[in-house]
């Protein structure tokens, strides 16, 4: 009986995933075929390395013909003294390798740099997002550009209408928690002081024109750098060297938005914005001292500072030699002495940006419900000519912009033509990227590995997921013929995965979903919110990245296996 040989067709019908954990000197093959089963139908399994091309070589018979298969290997430092380990399994081939040493060292992550294999080697590897996402590295990146436009990352549209070259690091989202400390035990860190440095620290991130923030997954641009962002006689953000007003504040009540839209409206008079945007309770704190102190606002705290015109006239210790004695310390930041205008103008930055003091001022990719405020709307905001979804600006309930800048998303904008190419700052950050990080730090401050993501508007939940594992490196693709084939042999790379368990909720029975609500009601399940579009993005991903192993490996529980790449 004559053996055929299988063509090159067939055996890109099998697919193959490479995977090892952290810390671990092992590596895992997974060759898996949806028309085989290779426990019945593949006889006289035999696996040979072949080391000098860096492929992996498997041959069986099968129904009078012979398997031959070439599947790619990742660089690895392999024990070729250990023996080769496999077997044919229901639904795939496994095949483990001994490792000298495990892939996250960092001999093997600099393989090519120790052996001076040359500079380019060096490029594809920031090209293949083998190194962690950094917002230190961006801001350098960017400020030694000097000046940087931005992109679609869709259509290559320019959006900003002139190039930026200063750019600031947003603070961390739980900033606020420490302010407290920023005083330590000073003798002066009483009542307002620390209320007030926190209102300026904010206010020194207030967006203003030529200046681009940057945070982990976004950067913040004044309305007023770009194109095409049609806000109708709206007011302009103020600019870097306006000495007049040192709030930084980037017209936060001058634009109304209709929702939906990249568009404004008219601008309220300047002396409408106290009245309808100061809070009421602040206003009227505020209005008493006024009174009291003939237009001199001190809002001193209780503790402190509750002393009658009486007992000032008798001890002589009042607001101002407490004023007099914490200057001695700091000279301003302990300073309680305000000229009228400038304590309007502080009343007026509290209000516009209380809504982004708490976790807002950095992170709109992904919301933690601590930092949800009722009083923000986030409208998204559009590509002005592809209309692919770049980022998202605030507006307080009324509609009105609350100041002045817009959010884009690292992953949908690049820094320079071509988008994508090896001098695109952003061409690492991709929604799968951004997404996993973000739940990894999410999971390591809440102590929790079950999330729930909400949509930000709506605040019904649209994706369930459940991080199980993150120490997995991984590579997949196709297999090669031994015969007859002519295309190249593919460069696999191993690179760092999150494993997750997930289901879309939009599937779920309304006992699954009662029993979600009850766990996140109990505080078991973390629940985060972020837009309907990316949620809807990253569904299709994960159930994507289902097809990368075989069959027995892809649901738990009744939730799917899937990964995300880090």
């Amino acid at each position: 009986m004559s053996l055929k040989l299988e063509t090159a067709e067939s055996s890109t019908e099998w697919r193959f995933t490479w995977e090892s954990q952290s810390h671990i000197p092992t590596l895992r093959l997974f060759l898996f075929n949806s028309s085989t089963t290779p426990s019945t139908q593949c006889h006289n399994l035999t696996v040979h390395l072949s080391l000098p091309h860096s492929l992996l070589l498997l041959t069986w018979t099968a129904d009078a013909a012979v398997v031959s298969l070439c599947v790619p290997m990742p660089r690895v430092l392999l024990d070729d003294e250990s023996p080769v380990s496999f077997k044919a399994l229901d639904d795939h081939i496994e095949v483990k390798l001994a490792l000298l040493l495990p892939v996250d060292h960092s001999i093997v992550l600099n393989f090519e740099s120790l052996l001076s294999l040359g500079e380019m080697r060096l490029d594809e590897d920031e090209d293949n997002g083998s190194k962690p996402l950094s917002v230190d590295s961006d801001v350098k990146s960017l400020s030694s550009r000097g000046e940087v436009h931005f992109y679609c990352r869709s259509c290559s549209y320019k959006l900003t209408a002139s190039p930026l070259s200063t750019f600031v690091e947003m603070p961390s989202v739980n900033w606020r928690e420490v302010a407290d400390n920023w005083f330590g035990n000073c003798c002066c860190s009483f009542g307002e002081v620390s209320e007030k440095l926190v209102a300026g620290y904010a206010n020194s991130y207030t967006s203003k024109m030529g200046v681009c923030l940057v945070s982990a997954t976004n950067i913040t641009l004044c309305k007023d750098d770009l194109v095409k962002c049609e806000f109708p006689d709206s007011g302009v953000c103020e600019k870097r060297d306006n000495e007049s007003d040192t709030s930084g504040e980037c017209g936060p009540n001058d634009s109304e938005l209709a929702p939906g839209s990249n568009v404004g409206c008219n601008e309220i008079p300047k002396s409408e914005n106290k009245e309808k945007h100061v809070d009421a309770n602040y206003k009227s704190d505020a209005t008493e001292e006024e009174d009291e102190n003939q237009g001199v606002l001190h809002r001193c705290s209780e503790s402190d500072c509750s002393v009658s015109e009486s007992t000032k006239e008798q001890n002589g210790v009042g607001c101002d030699d407490i004023e007099s004695h914490a200057q001695n310390y700091d000279g301003e930041c302990c300073s309680h002495h305000l000229s009228e205008s400038s304590s309007e103008q502080n009343t007026e930055i509290l209000k516009n940006h209380k809504y982004l003091l708490n976790g807002y001022l950095e992170n709109i990719f992904m919301v933690r419900s601590s930092n949800l405020s009722v009083d923000v709307e986030w409208v998204e905001y559009f590509c002005p000519h592809c209309l692919s979804l770049l980022g998202a600006y605030p507006c307080d309930n009324g509609g009105r912009l609350i100041d002045g800048g817009v959010r884009w998303f690292k992953c949908n904008i690049g820094t320079s033509l071509p988008v994508g190419g090896t001098r695109d700052i952003f061409r690492k950050y991709t929604l799968e990227r951004m997404f996993a990080n973000q739940l990894l730090e999410c999971a390591k401050d809440q102590l929790s590995y079950r999330t729930v993501v909400r949509d930000l508007k709506l605040k019904s939940p649209m994706l369930h997921i459940v991080l199980i594992n993150t120490n997995s490196w991984s590579g997949t693709g196709h297999c090669l013929a031994t015969q007859g084939n002519t295309k190249p042999v593919p460069k696999i790379d191993l690179h760092p995965v999150i494993k997750v368990l997930f289901s879309e909720c939009s599937s779920s029975t309304e006992a699954q979903l009662r029993m979600l609500e009850d766990s996140v009601t109990k505080d078991v399940v973390e629940e985060v919110f972020m837009l309907t579009n990316q949620i809807e993005e990253l569904i299709k991903s994960l159930s994507a990245r289902r097809d990368t192993l075989p069959p027995s490996y892809s649901s738990l529980e009744g939730l799917s296996l899937s990964s995300m790449p880090m």
